[in-house]
C-alpha cells in the first residue's frame, strides 16, 4: 500500500466514526479536519464542536482506535481542536438542512408523535412511558422523549441519568440543544437545566409554553421515526400548549384500574380531542398482579381501563400488572424493559411497544419530501 492510500485508508475510517451526541459521522459533519504523514506516523486532526464538549474523550478514543486500525501498525497521533464560530454556525445550519429556525415536528413531519397523558398524577404515566421508549428503541426505532412534565419532571430518573442528585446539563451548539441519550433513547427535560435535583420549577402559563415551545423547536432530535411526550396530568396549561403546537399528535391515556382515577383520565382524552389529537388507545397501569402462590391481587380494583376505552371509544392496548421490578427500575434508573425483560409488567410494555411501532403513520394530508423528476 503506497502511503497515500494509507492515509486515504486512514481518513476514510475516521470519517466513520460517529459523534456521540449528534449520532452523525464526523465526516459529515466537518469535524475531522486533516489526516497527515508525520515521519513514520500519521497525524488526525479533529474539530469538537465547543469547548469542553462532554463527549470529547469518547471521540478521541473512537478516532484513534479507527485510525489504529486502518494505519497498518504505524503510530497514530490525534490532536483536537475546537470549531470557530463560524464553523459552528454552519454545522448548526447544516443540521437544520439550512433552513430557518422552527419547530420541526408540523403536520409535514414523518415523524409520529405520541403523547402520554392521564387524568390525574400518581397512576405510572412516566414510569410507563420511559419504559415505552426504551422498549421502541429496542426495536430498531429512533426515539425521542419529551419532559412536558415541568412542574412534576422525572425522566432523567426514570433513565439513569441523574448522577450525585443532578441530571446531565445538555451540550448546546450554537442555538441548538443536543439531547442526552439514554438506553438509545434521546431525552430532554427541564430537569436537566436544574443545578439541583430538588430545585423547584414554579412557573405559570406563559413560561411553560415556551418551555414546550423551545423543547420541540431547539432540541436537535435529528431523525426520529416517534416522538413521545410525557405529559403533566390534567387538562391544564401544558396539555393546551400541546394541543396547539402539535393538532396532529396521537395521544394514549393511562389510567389505573380505580375508578377515581379512570373517570377524571377521560379528561384528558376528551380535552386531546378537542384540540384535533387522536386517541389511539387507553393503557391501564398497576393492574391485578399474580401473586407466587397463585392468588390474583387486584390493590387498584378492576375494570377502570375497560370503563376509559368504552367512554373514549378507543381500544384498550395494555394491561400492566403491578410488578415491584418496574418499581425498583424505576427508582434506580434501569427501565424494567431492559433489565428484568421476562417480568409480566416488562412484557405487557413490550407487546404495547409493538403494537405501537406496527401501527403505520398517518400520510393523509401531508406533504412528502420527494418531487417529481
Amino acid at each position: 500500500m503506497t502511503a497515500e492510500a494509507a492515509l486515504d485508508a486512514v481518513r476514510e475510517a475516521v470519517g466513520r466514526v460517529s459523534d456521540p451526541e449528534l449520532r452523525r459521522p464526523l465526516s459529515e459533519l466537518d469535524m475531522l479536519r486533516d489526516v497527515r504523514a508525520d515521519g513514520d506516523g500519521v497525524v488526525v486532526e479533529i474539530a469538537l464542536t465547543i469547548v469542553g464538549c462532554p463527549a470529547a474523550d469518547r471521540i478521541e478514543r473512537d478516532v484513534r482506535t479507527a485510525a489504529e486500525s486502518a494505519a497498518g501498525g504505524a503510530p497514530v497521533a490525534v490532536e483536537i481542536g475546537v470549531m470557530t464560530p463560524a464553523q459552528r454556525k454552519a454545522l448548526t445550519e447544516r443540521l437544520r438542512g439550512g433552513a430557518a429556525r422552527a419547530m420541526p415536528f408540523g403536520e409535514d413531519s414523518l415523524t409520529r408523535i405520541v403523547a402520554v397523558t392521564s387524568g390525574k398524577g400518581g397512576v405510572g404515566k412516566s414510569t410507563l412511558t420511559a419504559n415505552l421508549a426504551v422498549a421502541l428503541a429496542a426495536r430498531g426505532l429512533k426515539v425521542g422523549l419529551i419532559d412536558a412534565d415541568v412542574h412534576g419532571f422525572s425522566i432523567p430518573a426514570l433513565l439513569g441519568l441523574v448522577v450525585d442528585g443532578a441530571a446531565p446539563s445538555p451540550t448546546q451548539v450554537g442555538d441548538l440543544i443536543l439531547p442526552p441519550v439514554a438506553y438509545g433513547v434521546k431525552a430532554i427535560s427541564i430537569g436537566m437545566f436544574l443545578q439541583r435535583g430538588d430545585e423547584v420549577v414554579a412557573w405559570r402559563g406563559p413560561m411553560l409554553h415556551r418551555t414546550v415551545q423551545q423543547f420541540l423547536t431547539d432540541v436537535f432530535f435529528g431523525d426520529l421515526d416517534i416522538l413521545l411526550l410525557d405529559m403533566p396530568p390534567g387538562t391544564g396549561d401544558v396539555a393546551i400548549s400541546v394541543g396547539q403546537l402539535l393538532p396532529h399528535a396521537d395521544v394514549l391515556v393511562v389510567t389505573t384500574p380505580q375508578t377515581a382515577a379512570s373517570d377524571v383520565a377521560v379528561r384528558s382524552g376528551r380535552v386531546a380531542r378537542q384540540t384535533g389529537q387522536r386517541v389511539i388507545g387507553v393503557v391501564e397501569n398497576m393492574a391485578a398482579m399474580t401473586l407466587p402462590d397463585g392468588t390474583v391481587l387486584d390493590l387498584f380494583g378492576a375494570g377502570g381501563g375497560a370503563a376509559v376505552s368504552s367512554a373514549l371509544d378507543a381500544p384498550l392496548l395494555a394491561s400492566v400488572p403491578l410488578s415491584p421490578a418496574l418499581r425498583a427500575g424505576g427508582d434506580s434508573g434501569a427501565p424494567v424493559v431492559s433489565t428484568h425483560p421476562d417480568d409480566p409488567a416488562a412484557t405487557a410494555i413490550s407487546a404495547l411497544a409493538e403494537r405501537i411501532a406496527a401501527e403505520p403513520r398517518r400520510l393523509a394530508g401531508r406533504k412528502l419530501p420527494v418531487a417529481p423528476v
